[in-house]
């Protein structure tokens, strides 16, 4: 520990340098003496070359102090300036001094640990009997200030070490209070982390610190800059804003700070412009350049992680010349800060506070500051003169007044007497109340609760119980988890403007991290935004893409700036900013809009489409005259021109027609598996039925003539018997051909999604292509052979040849039929059927009109010819 005290000293004596070193110094000091085996008074006599140990540099004077039993030390910043030193290198440095005016914020945060401990001592229940005091030191805002603080606080005062022959006396603070600065806290933790003294800070939220491996000592009041960062980030994913700037302070509390904003923003999908990092003693043109920024960025929101010094620079320069209207998002160093209430540009900024509080008595302790009082302290003095511009002792140097026992804290205007939004003081009671119930912890026993006045406490049984207190103070509960971070809870807080027109900082929700996800965050009251409005602004790099499209980031831009393309054919999406459409089921087809799949409408050829009642109507309106040619001919079936024509073919012929027609019917409507294999077979065998009539009526002709020559005896062979049994072999063929179809693969209803995207084709699926092809080329085949025997038959006699209106009857079949094979095949959907229909049709037309036309047309209108001597007597 000698070997220890000679490191701090030199220390204390040479206060600036790095904290990183002075504890590598004390490190390697506690290492020289563990390997040399020195005792205690032998490395002190090492570090003085005497039995007496001194203080090798000046010592501060504390801001404030009071004697106790148990002594809390706090660093913090009183002064905002330290007075800057040249060393020459040649003396020995001068003593370390703050500059400028009193700050009244600090000021009121100092008596704020002073109020706690003087109520703790009045505590009859907290730490009874026991008095705690302070030493409370002024930081000047500047890290070598604090390093300088904490390693006098660590040593004690100078009389300790003239008291004794030893320099393994170390100072009596059990813990200590502060920093404000996370940067300056940092290097107060390594200072005082190797002697186990806890570190308890009211305001410093980096979430660096909640490193304990680098940090094992540090405990804070305020929530982690972690939890703020998560907060930060899910405000402004709450209010849409996906296209955002951001401004920090350089330094441990606005980079660190940012950076976990970022990390969490970047996983909320939010992207930043750009990010921009000051400090308030930067150059004017830094300062300036930023400002440029802020006005030329195409975001209109700004989040800014700054602290207060930093955050009036920036809004000094912006009020030069404001920026379009921006929505500012501040972190709880500077949004509730009543000195930046005056910039009005940033009316309507919205952030997160710490929470606010009451603390009863404190104002009238504030207030209760007496004459005597203020004389006996330095600080007091230069705030009680700045405040009334009044000078308490008489001197040459000045011109003030002299303060003449009228002047009254009550009506002062100052930060000092503003408890109305009491924010950090809390924390700052906190801080101090969290040491005491670690101090009662460590001093009353568990079992009895005896107090051990005997013993002496360390302030390693301080951090230890440190760690474990649970306690509720007015109301604030207060613990710590096991980085040292107390509960986080924020309030969400809105520059608004008051009734008189001044903005002023109006709480609008909260955060509150111990709640499930989902609950942490909650606005309970109206906001204002930007110049006053009531719309929340709108703040995104390109529009979000309405369903019915999809995002395509943009080249070289961050994922929040894209392009909306309109879904493919046969894609949707339903939702907005959809990275991609998907395509609809198999039986679904997009809107017109593409944000909705719908049943596709399944397309056939139905009754009541004007096609389908058209086709039924030709097909009904053949088969009755097919009908009524038949009792034409039954009704003058005696007369020579139906004998003469082979009445008994004719009959059947005309049976055959009538099927034809009726048979079209069967591809009107919805495929089933019953009308599927109707229509096909039907078709097949009504077609050869036909077609065997005509083709033995041709044969008929032809016999009939070859039989009037001398010897001829051909009619016996091909009588009414044979001609039956012609149409019924021919017929049974085709019966046969079906059959086989039937039972192989019979054609079956299906639902054709190939042919359009867009609907469904319900059709009659062929089955067997090969037993279709063998029907229809039976049927052409037959269809053939009867116009080729026809041809032959064309010049005989007109007088009982019908070979010639068969030629024709047949000529306009083999036509219909063979242009209906490429109709067939290219023929799109429900016109596949319409075409097999119309064909049907036009052959079976053909053959009744080219064979029965002329006969009936004699019957009916010139029966003068319809005599067996016209029909001899005509060439």
């Amino acid at each position: 520990m000698g070997v220890s005290a000679l490191c701090l000293g030199l220390a204390l004596a040479l206060s600036l340098l790095d904290v990183d070193m002075i504890v590598g110094l004390v490190e390697s000091a506690n290492r020289l003496e563990k390997s040399v085996g020195l005792p205690s008074s032998d490395a002190g006599f090492m570090a003085t070359q005497s039995s007496v140990c001194t203080l090798q540099g000046g010592a501060h004077t504390p801001a404030f102090s009071e004697d106790g039993d148990y002594l809390i030390g706090g660093v913090y910043s009183i002064h905002h300036n330290m007075h800057k030193l040249d060393n020459n290198y040649n003396t020995a440095p001068q003593t370390l001094s703050c500059i400028g005016s009193v700050d009244p914020r600090g000021l009121r945060l100092t008596r704020a640990m002073i109020f706690a401990i003087e109520e703790i001592n009045n505590s009859t229940e907290l730490l009874p009997g026991v008095k705690l005091g302070y030493q409370i030191h002024d930081s000047c805002a500047s890290v070598p200030v604090a390093m300088h603080a904490a390693i006098q606080l660590l040593n004690g005062n100078d009389s300790v070490f003239n008291s004794g022959d030893n320099c393994s006396h170390s100072g009596v603070v059990m813990a200590v209070v502060g920093e404000f600065g996370s940067t300056a806290s940092m290097s107060i933790s390594r200072v005082t982390g190797p002697f186990n003294i806890p570190l308890v800070s009211p305001y410093s939220t980096c979430a660096c610190l909640s490193d304990k491996k680098q940090y094992p000592n540090f405990f804070r009041t305020i929530p982690s800059d972690q939890f703020q960062a998560d907060a930060l980030a899910k405000l402004v994913k709450h209010f849409g804003w996906t296209w955002i700037g951001a401004v920090r302070s350089d330094s441990d509390y606005g980079n660190n700070g940012m950076a976990a904003f970022l990390d969490v923003a970047l996983r909320e999908g939010i992207c930043v412009e750009y990010s921009e990092a000051f400090y308030r003693t930067n150059p004017r043109s830094k300062i300036k350049r930023v400002a440029d920024i802020i006005r030329r960025s195409t975001s209109k929101v700004v989040v800014a992680f700054t602290a207060i010094g930093d955050m009036k620079i920036l809004l000094e320069e912006l009020a030069q010349e404001p920026p379009p209207p921006r929505q500012w998002v501040g972190s709880e160093a500077w949004i509730t800060e009543p000195q930046l209430l005056s910039y009005t540009f940033c009316a309507g900024a919205i952030g997160v506070a710490i929470q606010q509080s009451v603390m009863p008595g404190f104002r009238d302790f504030l207030l209760d500051l007496s004459p005597s009082e203020v004389r006996g302290s330095s600080v007091l003095t230069e705030f009680w003169e700045d405040a009334f511009n009044c000078s308490l002792t008489e001197s040459n140097r000045t011109s003030k007044r002299m303060c003449n026992g009228q002047e009254d804290l009550t009506t002062l205007q100052s930060p000092y007497t503003d408890t109305s939004q009491l924010r950090i003081s809390n924390m700052m009671y906190k801080a101090v109340y969290a040491i005491a119930h670690a101090i009662h912890n460590a001093l009353f026993q568990k079992v009895n609760f005896t107090l051990l006045q005997t013993q002496r406490l360390e302030s390693k049984e301080v951090f230890t119980e440190l760690k474990q207190v649970n306690f509720s103070q007015n109301g604030y509960h207060v613990s710590f988890d096991a980085n040292g971070d107390p509960v986080a809870f924020y309030e969400l807080v809105n520059w608004q403007k008051n009734e008189r027109g001044a903005i002023e900082p109006v709480t609008v929700g909260f955060y509150d991290a111990s709640l499930p996800e989902g609950q942490k965050f909650r606005i309970n009251r109206k906001i204002t935004w930007v110049e006053g409005g009531t719309q929340v602004p709108v703040s995104v790099c390109s529009e979000s893409c309405p369903p019915g499209t999809r995002k395509v980031l943009q080249k070289g831009k961050p994922i929040c700036c894209y392009d909306c393309i309109p879904c493919p054919e046969g894609e949707i999406s339903n939702m907005t900013d959809s990275p991609d459409c998907f395509p609809c089921p198999r039986e679904f087809w997009p809107n017109a809009k593409r944000d909705a799949c719908f049943p596709k409408p399944v397309e056939f050829l139905s009754f009541d489409e004007v096609l389908s009642i058209i086709l039924a109507t030709v097909s009904i309106s053949g088969a009755c005259l097919a009908i009524i040619t038949a009792v034409i001919f039954f009704h003058h079936r005696t007369t020579p021109i139906v004998r003469a024509n082979n009445s008994e073919l004719s009959f059947l012929l005309l049976f055959s027609l009538t099927l034809c027609f009726l048979c079209s019917l069967t591809f009107i409507g919805a495929p089933s598996e019953w009308s599927c294999m109707l229509r096909h077979t039907a078709f097949g065998i009504t077609f050869v039925l036909c077609i065997s009539c005509v083709l033995g009526k041709t044969i008929v002709v032809l016999m009939a003539f070859k039989a009037t020559l001398p010897g001829s005896n051909t009619m016996k062979w091909f009588g009414p018997v044979q001609q039956r049994m012609t149409v019924v072999s021919f017929t049974f063929i085709q019966v046969i051909i079906c059959i086989i179809w039937l039972v192989v693969s019979p054609p079956f209803p299906v639902k054709n999604l190939t042919t359009y995207k867009e609907k469904i084709i319900l059709e009659c699926a062929l089955g067997s292509a090969v037993g279709f092809w063998a029907v229809l080329g039976y049927i052409g085949l037959l269809a053939v052979f009867c116009f080729v025997l026809a041809v032959l038959a064309r010049k005989l006699p007109d007088n009982f040849n019908e070979a010639k209106m068969i030629t024709f009857s047949m000529l306009i079949f083999c036509a219909v039929w063979i242009t209906f094979i490429p109709a067939y095949v290219s023929s799109p959907g429900k016109f596949t059927v319409a075409v097999e229909i119309f064909a049907i049709l036009a052959s079976s037309f053909g053959l009744i009109l080219c064979i029965f036309a002329p006969k009936c047309f004699i019957i009916l209108i010139q029966p003068e010819k319809n005599t067996k001597k016209y029909l001899m007597n005509k060439n």
